[in-house]
């Protein structure tokens, strides 16, 4: 068990922040928390913090999570073109995936109480979907994953929700435990401090996207934490030379989970 003397790891709050492919780094702090026997009393999770988070909250090991991330390092087992609608990615092959881990396994059915936040498309606001509202953990996963114009957006008991990072990627104000151990892969060892380099332009363009991107996340979060009366410990994990497409690299964005938890507790 750690030892933290302003924090209760015996009954805690598990923040896991979206970041598509960047998210894997969640992987290496849950294995580090799994060595020490160390467990979470409520998970929240966004996009690919969820995704994860609702993997651990059903009973599924750090190694099992691993197995299943792979998947998704396999983007020919996920990604497949829509002809129509409003994305460029269909989420059958996904709703797929999911329904081999997640069956018809509802919030309520989580072993570790489980929190993904999505954003209700028609008001901009935040919908945060926990064992109160009557849904399978696979619908909730396909909301809050679904990136504007990327993946398909989800329709849930007649609502139309989409990715929650648009209104809280660290959901810290979603937790209900008074400490809350917070894993952001888009904080401030995010973005690099320079300007993109490349020789080729249009690399640096899509660059300076994702970079302003990041910026934008990691100021809504500042935000966030203002707000948050809760005694928050944040592990920001060096992402800044991966991208939220890298899936193929997970290997090593799981690795930095492990630095990154290493480093803020050992």
């Amino acid at each position: 068990m750690l030892e933290c003397e302003d924090f209760d790891f015996e009954d805690f709050s598990l923040v896991l922040s979206g970041g598509g492919a960047l998210g894997i780094a969640h992987i290496g702090v849950l294995k580090e928390l799994e060595k020490r026997a160390i467990y979470p009393s409520e998970i929240v999770g966004t996009s690919m913090g969820g995704i994860i988070g609702a993997c651990l909250a059903i009973g599924l090991q750090v190694l099992d999570i691993y197995r299943f991330i792979e998947k998704f390092a396999g983007i020919q087992n996920w990604f497949r073109f829509s002809l129509s609608g409003n994305s460029i990615v269909q989420s059958r092959r996904i709703e797929e995936i999911f329904d081999k881990v997640f069956s018809n396994l509802k919030m309520k059915d989580a072993a570790i109480p489980l929190k993904i936040i999505t954003t209700q498309l028609s008001t901009g606001r935040v919908k945060t979907f926990d064992k109160s509202d009557d849904i399978y953990i696979k619908d909730a996963l396909l909301a809050t994953m679904a990136i504007p114009g990327i993946f398909e957006e989800k329709e849930i008991n007649s609502k139309i929700y989409v990715d929650g990072f648009l209104c809280e990627n660290l959901g810290v104000n979603q937790a209900t435990k008074s400490d809350v151990l917070a894993l952001d892969v888009l904080g401030k060892n995010s973005f690099s401090k320079t300007l993109p380099s490349s020789i080729i332009k249009t690399k640096n363009i899509f660059d300076m996207f994702e970079k302003s991107l990041r910026i934008l996340i990691y100021n809504q979060t500042i935000n966030a934490l203002q707000r948050c009366e809760k005694n928050v410990k944040i592990i920001d994990v060096d992402t800044k030379n991966y991208k939220t497409y890298h899936f193929h690299k997970y290997q090593e964005i799981e690795k930095l989970g492990e630095e990154a938890f290493k480093s803020a507790f050992l």
